[in-house]
């Protein structure tokens, strides 16, 4: 158990979180959600004890242990890859390297021989001759294969060197587990032995992520950083999302009687009082949900983007024919021979395991390269937009304002419907003249997405749309190509995203291309 007295937070003259009084318990894990800025991870670093610039008290019970998911994905260079993921428990690890100094020793005598017993009793009570085979365990489950793990960590890829920093904070069964986006840079499976680990995990977490399956599948809270506080909320992301929606739409409507909203709220309550996480506990949870009313749900004050994509003209029958496409870059063959039929209505999810096929694939349908061999037929009704990965080109060293830069992809040249347009993705007031070479990397996305939405074209074809967003505008992105009318290629890490988008998967790999007609989900358990 964790716990804050009257935590408060300030940098400079802005105020990020004011007397928070708090706490967390064994048994549950904590989705910290909250706009970009709200102080999320600074919260994070005052638990870990990392930043003590706060005001107010962390406690945490007596003889508890809390491991943190480090970020420095440089600090353990000269270390092995076991012994990095062993130093998560410290003390273990200060054990284990005081003992075996003693048994160095050229000289051991009858005194190092009884200092030596006490350490090894420690050290079995820590748990130190299970720690190798439980790192490897870890190891293995994230993925990082065995021959791997006696190397140095410098000898390691970057994708494994953060895989092991988390195997590291999961190791040695923390009283307390702070993960700050610990999905960022894992593959899908291990994703999923991430959140089965979680599932069966049976002290406290508390967790900030971007993905909102994860959120979903391990969160039985979500802790929501709004108004300068942080307010615990029973359920889910999708249980905390929905109810914040419904309580603003009930408060803005004063006519609504109120045994009307008592319904809709009991009504709402019943539908996802089924929460699938930590289903061990679900019944009890069930009971505390059916107990919630009006006044213990708060709208939220976060604002979400406005995505609405709509074609100029509605597509024909004929799509998109590729016949025996091949493209060769940097002297690797990166698509062999792709051919496949686009049909109306597709949405398609694309998935490699090699990142670049996808990219090379966009960038010839997009006509940015030309492909080294075959045929692609587009049909006479398609008009096609792309949002490509890497949209550096748009704005490192262009130097127009935010309105002047969507002026050049609208037909509409009035500023004020550029303005209108502009407000609509969050850029309202003076934000509109900001240079686009100075937006981050959130903003950039939301101005591609808005020469997307302007460009009015039946066939969109996104790489990564939900790269540098924050859980709104991903939820407002997803929304909008859910309600796409057109037809649609994308590629996305997020999950949720994936499967309540694309009806159809696409896999490329060096044998081609083959379309999967089924959801996400579905593919993932038969293991197409």
């Amino acid at each position: 158990m964790i716990q804050t007295q009257n935590v408060s937070l300030n940098y400079g003259s802005k105020k990020l979180f004011e007397n928070v009084s708090i706490k967390f318990n064994p048994g549950n894990c904590y989705g910290l959600i909250g706009a970009n800025g709200a102080g999320k991870s600074s919260f994070l670093k005052i638990l870990s004890g990392e930043n003590n610039d706060h005001r107010g008290e962390v406690n945490i019970a007596s003889g508890s242990r809390l491991a943190v998911l480090k970020q420095d994905h440089f600090a353990y260079e000269e270390n092995e890859v076991l012994d990095t993921v062993i130093a998560g428990n410290q003390k273990l690890l200060d054990v284990k390297q005081k003992r075996d100094e003693i048994y160095a020793k050229p000289d051991f005598n009858d005194e190092d021989g009884i200092r030596a017993g006490d350490l090894e009793s420690q050290f079995e009570e820590l748990g130190g001759y299970e720690a190798e085979s439980e790192a490897a365990v870890i190891l293995d489950g994230l993925g990082v294969e065995s021959e791997k793990h006696s190397k140095l960590m410098k000898e390691l890829p970057e994708a494994d060197k953060v895989k092991v920093l988390l195997a590291q904070a999961l190791f040695g069964n923390p009283d307390v587990l702070l993960l700050d986006e610990p999905t960022n840079g894992l593959d899908i499976n291990a994703v999923m032995w991430l959140e089965d680990f979680l599932l069966n995990f049976k002290n406290t977490v508390i967790v900030i992520s971007h993905d909102r399956h994860f959120l979903n599948k391990v969160c039985t809270h979500i802790a929501d950083l709004d108004f300068e506080k942080i307010q615990i909320t029973l359920g889910n992301y999708d249980f905390w999302f929905h109810s914040s929606q419904l309580a603003l739409r009930l408060m803005k409507d004063k006519n609504k009687k109120l045994e009307d909203k008592a319904k809709e709220l009991k009504d709402f309550i019943a539908r996802f009082s089924a929460n699938a996480s930590k289903s061990k506990q679900a019944t009890s949870r069930k009971r505390e949900l059916e107990k919630i009313t009006f006044e213990d749900i708060k709208p939220s004050t976060r604002k979400y983007p406005y995505v609405d994509f709509k074609y100029d003209r509605e597509e024909g029958n004929d799509i998109l024919d590729v016949e025996n496409l091949t493209k060769t870059l940097s002297g690797e063959n990166l698509l062999n021979n792709l051919s496949f039929q686009i049909k109306k209505g597709d949405k398609i999810a694309v998935i490699s395991d090699d990142e670049r096929r996808i990219t090379a694939l966009y960038e010839v349908l997009s006509e940015n390269q030309k492909p080294d061999s075959g045929d692609i037929k587009w049909g006479v009704t398609i008009t096609h937009s792309y949002f490509p990965e890497d949209n550096g080109r748009y704005f490192e060293s262009n130097n127009l304002s935010l309105i002047d830069w969507l002026r050049q992809y609208s037909k509409d040249q009035d500023e004020s419907f550029i303005r209108g347009f502009l407000g609509r993705m969050l850029f309202s007031g003076e934000d509109a003249l900001k240079k686009v070479n100075v937006l981050s990397g959130g903003e950039r996305v939301r101005m591609m997405l808005a020469k997307l939405m302007l460009s009015g074209a039946n066939f969109l074809m996104l790489h990564g749309p939900t790269h540098h967003l924050d859980l709104e505008a991903i939820t407002s992105v997803n929304d909008g190509l859910i309600n796409f009318k057109g037809t649609l290629l994308f590629s996305s890490h997020d999950h949720e995203f994936l499967q309540t988008v694309a009806n159809k998967i696409m896999r490329i790999d060096e044998t081609g291309a083959k379309i999967f007609d089924m959801t996400y989900d579905e593919y993932l358990k038969h293991g197409a």
